[in-house]
């Protein structure tokens, strides 16, 4: 399972949860599944600009942001963050994205480069999202992003080393270009043995029905007894 997504964008946590809901469920229906995920790189706004103290406390900066980012009103895209922390909320989140900081999210998704190297990319992952939406933590500075991935497992002296060689560029780069390849407009974007794609943060029973179709695909029958049992085909009946 390969799963772009960016760590500010709030449907792509929902969506990371429905799926883990799923994926819970899979695993139960179908004892013995083995279900890898890779995050992949996603970046929503390659040209934002990093502010690296965090915020005070609550304020309406994020939504007058958005408002302009948009060319919406004020009022408009409040209902709509509205809307999406109820959202989270269902699903088990606590959003506050009125401490909400403006961030360009490229080195978060170079550290997770090196967290699926080593072993711990799921956990970073959940780090920078919680971080992010619910502590209002400055996912742009290095050294907030150094603790909170040693936080999840990440060695903090090859993490200074990876931002500061910007060792994974590279590799976001080309997990962009993948998803554009593979048409993706928007994240979350979830993609299953490279043969199916779900766009969005969908149900966890979507998700859910894709895991298991994909599983019966990739698990052809096996046939168990001789090939001379008796049966009908197109030439007559064994006798």
């Amino acid at each position: 399972m390969e799963i772009w997504s960016d760590v500010v964008c709030p449907w792509c946590y929902i969506g990371k949860r429905r799926f883990e809901s799923a994926l819970r469920e899979f695993e139960r229906s179908v004892p013995g599944a083995d279900v890898e995920v890779e995050w992949k790189s996603f970046e929503l706004d390659p040209t934002a600009v990093s502010v690296t103290t965090r915020a005070e406390g609550p304020s309406d900066d994020h939504v007058r942001r958005l408002a302009a980012k948009f060319g919406q009103g004020v009022e408009q895209v409040r209902a709509m963050v509205e809307h999406v922390d109820a959202t989270a909320a269902a699903e088990g989140l606590e959003f506050h994205q009125d401490l909400s900081v403006p961030t360009n999210t490229v080195k978060a998704h170079q550290l997770l480069h090196l967290a699926r190297e080593r072993g711990v990319q799921g956990a970073v992952k959940e780090r920078f999202l919680r971080a992010n939406f619910t502590e209002g933590e400055a996912l742009g500075d290095d050294e907030t992003l150094v603790r909170l991935a040693a936080e999840a497992g990440l060695d903090p002296v090859e993490s200074r080393a990876v931002l500061a060689e910007d060792r994974y560029l590279d590799a976001v780069r080309a997990d962009e270009a993948e998803a554009a390849a593979l048409g993706a407009r928007g994240v979350p974007f979830f993609v299953v043995d490279r043969r199916y794609g779900v766009s969005g943060a969908q149900p966890a029973e979507q998700f859910f029905q894709v895991l298991d179709r994909a599983w019966r695909e990739s698990r052809p029958l096996t046939f168990v007894g001789g090939e001379d049992a008796d049966a009908c085909g197109p030439e007559g009946c064994a006798v």
